[in-house]
């Protein structure tokens, strides 16, 4: 019977757009800004809650607020089966990147329930907190503090651009909770997303199985100069800012193209100050992404970047100071889950391919506990943090069916 299940398609859609009332844009058809435990977050977040409850899981918040949902098996003594992603947004983002995975994982214990069929691992529904850090750097903070990658007070004490930690605005919430993040254990961690690239568009695929993510470095970068009257300083004698941050914007932009088809960079934040018309900016802060699926590709960028810059302080005269934000390795899935995921797409008969993510999720870091491995399925123009950011709802059904299948299958075979 299990074999032949299927999860609800207008039931997952419904929710979807539901969930979508919080934090929607004014005057956009699918824009979200629902930042990190903003009041939109909570919002979402107590909606989510009343769903589970709704269907008889047990919720809990650790000391990061990652909310768990927990169903429970037949074998009370196995680690949960997780189904994880979350439902922070960016601020001009859209409505299904991250929130697809909380919901599909929803939709599947709807399932089961409905069915009546009790699994033998434990089911647990996931919203980790803060995976966009669009509010609070870095990303992927409340699954790293899980992972052992950051300490729990690294992760309460980072500060947004008003001032407020990362734990005040947990206390404001609501959704603060009293235990340790890194005290649940775990036997499996899916997770769907929407791929937020073209590849699976292009290609006319349904389903991507994810085999590993790209290395991830973020720095911190402030050029200093000397600020001057833009009318009274000659152009030989200043030590602009902006022209040096621009100079160097070019060269990591050349970064990114050093090794095509692996290398990226990015520089997503630029603000020169003083920031007035008519005076040249003495000092410029902006914020580099590097991306690279090896080590070694990283570390190559990494030397460019800094060779950049002793290039730069030294025909300019100014002063560049790179603060490194966050680095995560290149991971490589659990085969075990990689095979599930892989076997459920093949029954469903879904046309599907083997690729890696350029973009960093929670995966990432629960790989370094439990096995783990990840869906994609494609979205439109492969556009993701944006406000055109769009799936159809068969796309959601066709993923959310082959999470289920795949984690009946895991638990079907793995203690």
């Amino acid at each position: 019977m299990s074999a032949d299940l299927r999860i609800a398609g207008a039931r997952l859609w419904d929710s979807l757009c539901e969930s979508a009332q919080f934090g929607a844009i004014p005057g956009t058809e699918r824009g979200m800004c629902r930042l990190t435990l903003s009041d939109e977050d909570a919002a979402v977040r107590r909606w989510f809650v009343a769903a589970c409850e709704d269907i008889g899981m047990t919720v809990s918040f650790d000391r990061l607020g990652t909310i768990r949902a927990r169903r429970e098996g037949t074998e009370p003594g196995l680690a949960p089966i997780a189904i994880g992603s979350h439902l922070d947004t960016q601020p001009t983002g859209g409505r299904f990147d991250g929130i697809l995975g909380v919901l599909a994982g929803l939709e599947v214990v709807r399932t089961l329930h409905d069915a009546g069929i009790v699994t033998r691992h434990p089911i647990e529904v996931i919203d980790w907190t803060n995976e966009e850090g669009a509010r609070f750097a870095p990303a992927m903070v409340s699954s790293g503090v899980f992972a052992g990658v950051f300490s729990l007070d690294y992760a309460l004490g980072q500060v947004d651009r008003d001032g407020v930690t990362l734990g005040q605005a947990l206390e404001r919430s609501g959704f603060a909770g009293q235990t340790d993040p890194a005290d649940h254990p775990m036997a499996a961690h899916f997770e769907l997303h929407i791929e937020q690239g073209p590849v699976l568009e292009n290609e006319g695929l349904e389903i991507g199985v994810v085999g590993g993510v790209q290395g991830i470095r973020w720095y911190d970068v402030v050029v200093k100069g000397q600020t001057c009257h833009a009318g009274t300083t000659p152009m030989a004698l200043r030590r602009d800012a902006l022209h040096s941050a621009a100079r160097l914007a070019v060269a990591i932009d050349a970064i990114g193209r050093s090794d095509p088809g692996a290398s990226l960079s990015t520089i997503g934040l630029f603000q020169a100050y003083p920031g007035s018309r008519n005076t040249a900016p003495g000092e410029v802060r902006l914020t580099v992404d590097l991306r690279h699926p090896e080590v070694a590709g990283l570390d190559r960028m990494e030397a460019a970047l800094q060779a950049d810059i002793a290039t730069l302080e030294g025909d300019l005269g100014v002063a560049i100071a790179v603060t490194p934000v966050w680095s995560s390795p290149p991971v490589t899935f659990d085969p075990g889950v990689l095979n599930a995921i892989a076997g459920a797409t093949q029954r469903l008969g879904y046309s599907h391919r083997t690729m890696l993510s350029g973009a960093g999720h929670d995966s990432v870091y629960t790989a370094r506990v439990a096995p783990t491995g990840m869906i994609f399925i494609p979205c439109e123009n492969g556009i993701s943090h944006n406000i055109a950011e769009n799936i159809t709802p068969a796309q959601a059904e066709r993923g959310a069916n082959v999470l289920l299948q795949a984690v009946l299958d895991y638990d079907r075979h793995n203690a």
